[in-house]
């Protein structure tokens, strides 16, 4: 009985994501390492989710997400920013790699390109594609929709607001979801009125939704309970915030 149940248990865990297909790719001669997630019963229009990840980049967190829309009949894939040979290791790491792409937009918005084509070629329909963002992810996200990439909508999950003032606002085409902590003390409230002002320049169809006694990384289970440190899990804020994101996902999909 132990036995059979320890069985189980293995198959379990190797079950976990055996829907993702590791994927290398290249940017120049930089090797990037993505993840793939096909679904066994695809939507009618073939949509597909690109999924940036936060700061110390690909996680159990973002690979969980791929598997959970992939089940939901998206073609998702998990996109690779940093490179081989370039993770992050320590909070110090991530963000100098992170504030490098933040800085470097255009650098950013090339490696969000390029895991747009592996999501693509892995069969989602090139015009029914959506990008989300977790935290730094969430900025990309962002950048993919002021870099006017091909892409239905775009989703920030407790991402930055903030963009270089010197950087004109631009039209801004893709639908746009910002799901925002209220308590989130790493964006200020001057990125958040120059965001939204962004937003009315550029003649978006934009959504921010603020989400009660949340504070950064509100999603992600690894960041403890403790809203004083400035990111912590919010299990309310993160059940509240994927339903928005499905939402937006059913009106661009007219999803059943």
């Amino acid at each position: 009985m132990k036995r059979n149940l320890i069985l189980l248990l293995t198959f379990m865990a190797l079950q976990t994501n055996a829907q993702l297909k590791p994927i290398v790719y290249k940017d120049g001669n930089q090797t990037l390492n993505g993840f793939a997630a096909h679904p066994s019963k695809p939507l009618s229009k073939k949509p597909g989710i690109l999924i940036l990840p936060a700061w110390k980049g690909i996680s159990n967190h973002s690979k969980e997400t791929a598997e959970k829309l992939s089940k939901l009949g998206y073609y998702a894939f998990i996109a690779d920013i940093y490179g081989e040979g370039k993770y992050p290791t320590t909070p110090q790491e991530a963000s100098e790699q992170s504030s490098y792409y933040k800085t470097n937009y255009k650098a950013y918005q090339k490696r969000i390109t390029l895991a747009l084509e592996q999501l693509i070629k892995s069969g989602a329909d090139a015009n029914n594609i959506v990008i989300i963002g977790y935290c730094f992810g969430g900025t990309g996200a962002l950048e993919a929709a002021r870099g006017d990439l091909p892409v239905k909508g775009v989703v920030s999950f407790h991402g930055g607001l903030g963009k270089d003032a010197s950087r004109p606002n631009g039209t801004i085409k893709p639908e746009v979801l910002v799901l925002h902590g209220a308590d989130d003390p790493h964006v200020a409230q001057k990125d958040i009125e120059a965001f939204q002002k962004e937003m009315k320049d550029g003649h978006a169809d934009w959504q921010m939704i603020y989400y009660a006694n949340a504070v950064h990384a509100f999603t992600e289970k690894e960041a403890g309970n403790d809203n004083s440190k400035g990111a912590a899990y919010n299990k309310k804020a993160d059940k509240r915030s994927w339903k928005h994101f499905l939402l937006f996902l059913n009106e661009l999909f007219s999803v059943k």
